[in-house]
């Protein structure tokens, strides 16, 4: 695998067919994510993350499909090239979803404990019953729940209890990869920081790597080890967290972090200006350029390539040399 990466993502597009026109959701995205590292992926609504992390479980249907690229997930190959039977002895094992909106992805008429044991006897279906009862409680222990949880259905538990049964089964055997899509949606402050904790705690524990698609930034800063930044179906800026905070080299990352609030000191919260936008008419060149406030000739003629330096990939004709 490149650079030692455990999944490598190479120009990868998807795209929906609708009477409209087509929808360049997800347009040339590559990038890897290296063995345990946490990469966090955010943009504005609309940019293609959820579409992202779906693609790479090929989890699409119809309106959705591949129109190219290619996923390389390491000991396996190209997902994009498995069959059914393939991919249903990768999910879950090797590469595994914990998704947004626990309430609608868990089985309203299954006990939590049967629907923990409904992966794993899929795909290891040699533990007698005393063996999957004590895997269950030690799953529901890991993420901080007690065995009795087990024998609840997903609507007598809290928003934030729900997320932890979706991150067990998720993990239920320690996959090399987990996507986690907008894992803390609609849950509280304090619910978001401690599931994202009990994520960090679980993915550390089995030694897997994490892509979490999300789009609070100061959340993400938290938890990432690399963060991607994602505009109108394309990775516009990749690097390390710290230095895309300290030192963001897109307009547009420059802008989402001015667009946070922040304790360190008082400012006026800046707002971007202008929408994203449609996807079926995406502006020639780049499709920032209409918002941003550094724009110039090129900008709106001439599609940006991702150029990398010092461990930083940036999609701009500022870069490098008028970025900073």
């Amino acid at each position: 695998m490149k650079n030692g990466a455990v999944l490598t993502v190479n120009d990868l597009r998807v795209y929906y067919d609708t009477p409209a026109g087509t929808v360049k959701a997800v347009d040339g995205v590559s990038f890897d994510l290296r063995p345990g590292e946490r990469l966090g992926l955010v943009g504005e609504s609309g940019s293609g993350k959820s579409t992202m992390a779906l693609a790479l479980m090929r989890m699409h249907k119809p309106p959705a499909r591949i129109a190219g690229g290619e996923v390389l997930l390491d000991g396996v190959g190209d997902v994009m090239e498995l069959d059914d039977e393939g991919l249903r002895r990768i999910r879950l094992d090797r590469l595994a979803l914990v998704p947004q909106g626990a309430m609608n992805s868990l089985n309203p008429v299954m006990r939590i404990r049967d629907q923990l044991a409904d992966g794993i006897r899929t795909h290891e279906p040699g533990d007698d019953r005393d063996a999957l009862t004590a895997r269950i409680r030690a799953q529901l222990a890991r993420v901080g729940l007690d065995a009795d949880v087990g024998g609840k259905f997903p609507h007598e538990l809290s928003g934030g209890m729900k997320q932890r049964v979706a991150i067990a089964i998720g993990t239920s055997l320690s996959p090399s990869v987990i996507i986690a899509d907008e894992p803390t949606s609609a849950l509280d402050v304090v619910v978001q920081r401690q599931v994202m904790e009990t994520l960090r705690s679980v993915q550390e524990e089995i030694g897997a790597s994490v892509l979490i698609v999300g789009h609070d930034m100061g959340l993400m800063a938290q938890i990432a080890d690399r963060m991607g930044v994602m505009y109108a179906g394309k990775l516009v800026e990749l690097a390390p967290v710290h230095d895309l905070f300290t030192n963001p080299q897109h307009p547009y990352t420059r802008l989402l972090i001015e667009s946070v609030p922040t304790l360190m000191a008082k400012r006026a919260l800046a707002s971007i200006p202008g929408a994203p936008p449609t996807l079926i008419n995406v502006p020639p060149g780049c499709p920032f350029h209409p918002r941003c406030p550094r724009a110039f000739e090129p900008c709106d003629s001439e599609v940006p390539l991702p150029m990398s330096q010092n461990g930083r990939v940036v999609s701009c004709h500022l870069y490098p040399e008028e970025a900073a």
